[in-house]
């Protein structure tokens, strides 16, 4: 049996294991642990990645440098494209990153 001072100490986690239950886990006390856990999976992955690149630094940046330009214009020649054929020529497009005065 439980003395009174036993009963002050005791807080609510202690009481419903006591009879048996348990608080529920809220989605962002389950979910924040595994994107915590995700996150520092894809830093370590891309680290070892580049340490383990058979290219120097200045030559792999300038291959992703390209390959991201790249796949920018094919983006915006997709996205003209599927304005085009649902505006019929409402006028010219600028590509991204390149103002209009």
């Amino acid at each position: 049996m439980l003395s009174l001072k036993d009963l002050k100490k005791l807080d609510r986690d202690d009481v419903l294991d006591l009879i048996g239950l348990e608080t529920r886990r809220t989605t962002a006390e389950t979910a924040l642990p595994a994107l915590g856990i995700f996150a520092a999976g894809l830093l370590v992955g891309v680290g070892v990645g580049l340490l383990m690149a058979d290219k120097p630094g200045q030559q792999l940046r300038g291959d992703l440098r390209q390959r991201i330009q790249g796949g920018q214009e094919k983006l915006t020649s997709a996205i003209n494209n599927a304005r085009g054929d649902s505006q019929q020529g409402a006028g010219s497009t600028v590509p991204p990153g390149q103002r209009t005065t």
